[in-house]
This record gives C-alpha cells, structure tokens and sequence, in this order.
C-alpha cells in the first residue's frame, strides 16, 4: 500500500507537468507534492498506526502494520499524547492532498491508499467517516476534470472506496480471529503444560512416598518390634534377647543401605548388587516369630528391573502386614513364572478376616494402596483372598513382553 501510494503520487506529479508546463501553480504543486510524500513517510515516527484489532492505545509507536504486545512505561504516563499526535499527523496529509487535488484533480486517485491510511489509523466509526468524505471530494474533482458528464466518474470512486473497506475489515477480522486463536493455543499450551507438571510432582510423591513405607519404614517397624522383645527378655533369656538385638542391628544396617540407594536413585539394594529377584525374595523375613518360605516355580525369565522393584516391594509390604496384623506363625513366598506373566502370591496362616463389602475398608492404611498402584502401573492385577481362621492369601500378576 505504500508502494502504491508513492506510485500514484509520482504517475500524478508527471501527468501534471505534461499537461501543465509552466503554469504559475506548479512550483506549489511541487511543494505540496513533496509535503505530503515527508508527511507519508514521517506516519510512523508519529505513531500513525493504532494496534489492530484494538482502540488506540498510548505508547504504541510503531510503523504502520505492527502491533505492540505492551504499552510501555512511558507511555502509561502519557495516555493523550500519543492519540493526538496521530490525528495531527492525519489531518495534515489529509488537508494537504486536498489542496493537491484542488490545484491539480488529478491527484484525486492518490485517495485509495489514503483509504487505508485512515481506516489503520482511526477507529472504525471514524475512519469509515473519513473514507466517506474523501470519496466525495473524489468524485466532485473527476467531474471537474471532464469535459461531459460520465456516470462512471460517479460510480467509479464510492465502489473502489467500498471495495478497499470492505476488503480492509474483513482483514482485521481475520487478524483479529487468528490473534485470539493464537492466544487461545498459548494459553491451552500453558495449561497443559502445568498440568503435566502438577501431574508428574503428584505420581513423584507418590511413588516416593511408596518406596518410604515399604523400606524404611517397615525397617524401622522390625527395629521397633525386636528391640520391644530384647527388653521383655532381657532379663531372663539374655541370649535369646541379644539375637534379636543382632537381628535388629541387621534390619537396621539393610535400612541403612536402603536410605543411601533411594537417595540415589531410588533402586531396592537387595537388587543393586546384581542379585536377582527370586535371591532377593529368598533373603526376605517377617520377624523373629514368623517362618518365612520361599518357593520359585517355573523357568526363571529375564525381568525388567521396574517388575523386579515392584514385585520385592510388595513382597515387603505384604511381609510387613503379614507381621503386623495377622498374628501368622509360617508365611509362604511363591514366584511363578507362567510365560506371559510372572506372579507372585505372598500367603499365610493368620487369623485371617471376613471380607468387606468395599475394597477401601480393607485398605485403611497405605501398604495395600501402594500395592495396587504398583501392579497397576505396571498393568497387572492384585487379588487378596482370605477367610477367618484361614489365613491371607495376596497375589500379583504382572504381565511380561513376549520374547522377540
């Protein structure tokens, strides 16, 4: 559009010298010519360019075309100054391409790119106002320049105007349209992203959270158990009171261990020495009063260290409320390796319990939801099956890759 309107005015200045040589009104057509092409090009410095799709705003000085996303400081301080010198910087190129045109009409075609000009500038209302007004003064220069009356002199410049408003609203509202699309994928894309991030800080303190229960605190429930029994026996069986003081100093080194590597990267220790699952379960115990045994069935198949992990975790965890609640004397160990899944099934000979009508008044505490959300995560099953009097009996399955 600035192309075009330095094209118009420089093809109006040579048609007038042509026409006109020598005339006393071509030095001011001159001098009017090169006013308002300073006039046109000083638009920006002067702000003359509202930010599209908004009401004029202070402190967006910018060349015409493009948008600030903020006032500046400055600016804010200045809400007037900015407007006024825009309509300044209007109202001279407008008064002096009319004098142009009433010194030379055919400057009157210089008029399309002032169109747009106006319709940038001011607000809508206002602009359309203006495009109105030119396209008048327009038309009444065309029927000077005509020898005869030409209807075309009259419909030619309201249909021009009307096609370049036309054309420029339809233009702002798609620029406003894809603005607000865009700021609507900016913030969708924000949102998202903190969602992801709440998301990810939720399951990293879950499952921090299940790696403390079924390790250092089920570590320190033993400790508290064993050292509870050294006292009731210390006086009459100092042996039997000092074993379980060694086993405690053991429990309490494993959790020791357990401590460092979930403070590196959060990897059982049983399994950090190269020691493989079935080792690690064999090494397991329930307490000084609890037999534990383990049984492996199957072919023994390579396991990803994440089943490895979950499998020995719960196995823990299912050892710990067999110690704390079911008052069992044996507990039984099974690894099973059936293909496509391995299983583990922790059972024993408690007391058992009567099984309740919802999942969540067996789950009061965190060891079985722990459970499930491992096996679940993993995309296995946990079932419990138990009978008063009859003992417990836990099981979870976990699905394995195929062998390529």
């Amino acid at each position: 559009m600035h192309a075009a309107f330095f094209l118009l005015l420089g093809a109006s200045v040579a048609r007038f010298l042509l026409r006109h040589p020598g005339e006393p009104r071509t030095p001011w057509v001159l001098a009017l010519s090169i006013t308002l092409a300073l006039l046109y090009v000083l638009g920006p410095a002067v702000g003359a360019s509202r930010q599209p799709g908004a009401t004029p705003h202070p402190g967006t000085a910018k060349p015409p075309g493009r948008a600030t996303a903020q006032p500046t400081r400055r600016a804010t301080a200045q809400p007037t100054r900015q407007p006024t010198r825009r309509l300044l910087w209007l109202g001279l190129v407008v008064a002096t391409w009319v004098v142009l045109v009433v010194l030379a009409p055919s400057f009157a075609w210089c008029a399309v790119p002032l169109f747009f000009t106006a319709l940038r500038t001011l607000p809508p209302r206002a602009a359309i106002v203006l495009v109105a007004l030119l396209t008048v003064f327009v038309v009444i220069a065309q029927l000077q320049l005509a020898t005869a009356f030409d209807p075309n002199l009259l419909l030619a410049p309201p249909a021009v105007a009307a096609l370049a408003t036309a054309v420029f609203v339809h233009m702002e509202r798609q620029a406003q349209a894809q603005r607000a699309l865009i700021d609507d994928l900016i913030r969708t894309r924000r949102e998202l992203a903190a969602t992801e991030r709440r998301e990810g800080t939720l399951a990293e303190r879950q499952r921090l959270s299940m790696e403390i229960h079924d390790t250092l605190a089920q570590n320190l429930s033993s400790q508290q158990m064993l050292l509870q029994a050294a006292d009731r026996t210390w006086d009459t069986d100092p042996g039997t009171a000092r074993a379980h003081v060694r086993t405690a100093t053991g429990i309490a080194a494993r959790g020791l261990a357990e401590a460092r590597r979930l403070v590196h990267d959060l990897a059982p220790a049983e399994l950090a020495d190269g020691a493989g699952l079935a080792e690690a379960l064999r090494a397991l115990d329930a307490g000084p009063d609890i037999e534990v045994r383990f049984h492996l069935e199957g072919t023994p198949a390579p396991l990803p260290d994440r089943v490895q992990s979950a499998l020995l975790r719960i196995a823990q965890g299912a050892l710990a409320n067999v110690r704390e609640h079911s008052g069992a004397r044996t507990a039984a160990l099974t690894l099973s390796f059936l293909g496509d899944q391995v299983v583990l099934d922790v059972a024993d000979d408690g007391h058992g319990f009567a099984k309740p009508r919802t999942a969540a008044a067996t789950e009061r505490g965190h060891g079985l939801p722990a459970m499930r959300a491992r096996v679940r995560q993993l995309g296995g099953t946990l079932t419990i099956e138990s009978t008063p009097g009859e003992g417990t009996v836990l099981s979870a399955a976990i699905p394995l890759e195929p062998a390529p």
